[in-house]
């Protein structure tokens, strides 16, 4: 794996976290404990902050990047991401917060400024466009992103799943 400090901030992982050898990360970077991160992923966290939750994992050939401050938006937008998350393959986030129990499509882009709350599904190929918030419970689809339906009980219980399911195959890349 390739690890770079930026201005001498070098990413930090927590316990038991699985960073693929073609993985690239930089800068200011920290992940919680149990995160898998996949083939090819890319991760700068030179202009503002990336945190990473317990417990997520994050596909192969996903990018995560930040924005930087400036006078329209004084903080920038970090990019933040909760716990229990699946970040699928060939994903961009870029900015943007997401919550706890998200499974993120592969494919999909969700960009600055935008909040996904706790348990919502993003599908594949979604567009969530800068500075939308998709409310807790749903399916979101599309380009731009719009919700679909409530969650049923059984998609719910998945988001959880799915992340101990990485959580396991992690473990088994470890050992």
């Amino acid at each position: 794996m390739t690890i770079r400090s930026y201005k001498d901030i070098q990413p930090r992982f927590g316990k038991n976290c699985y960073v693929d050898e073609s993985a690239v990360w930089v800068g200011d970077i920290h992940c919680g404990d149990d995160v898998s991160v996949w083939p090819l992923v890319a991760a700068r966290g030179d202009v503002n902050i990336i945190r990473i939750g317990n417990r997520t994992n994050i596909q192969d050939g996903s990018v995560i990047h930040v924005t930087r401050k400036s006078t329209s938006t004084p903080d920038g937008y970090p990019t933040i991401i909760g716990d229990d998350v699946t970040i699928g393959h060939k994903c961009m986030l870029h900015g943007c917060t997401l919550g706890n129990r998200i499974l993120v499509g592969m494919g999909a882009i969700i960009m600055d400024g935008a909040i996904v709350e706790d348990d919502v599904f993003v599908g594949a190929g979604c567009l969530v466009p800068p500075n939308k918030r998709l409310e807790s419970g749903y399916l979101y689809v599309g380009s731009p992103a719009k919700q679909a339906r409530p969650l049923k009980d059984s998609e719910r219980a998945f988001l959880k799943q799915s992340a101990d399911n990485y959580v396991t195959l992690k473990q088994d890349y470890i050992e």
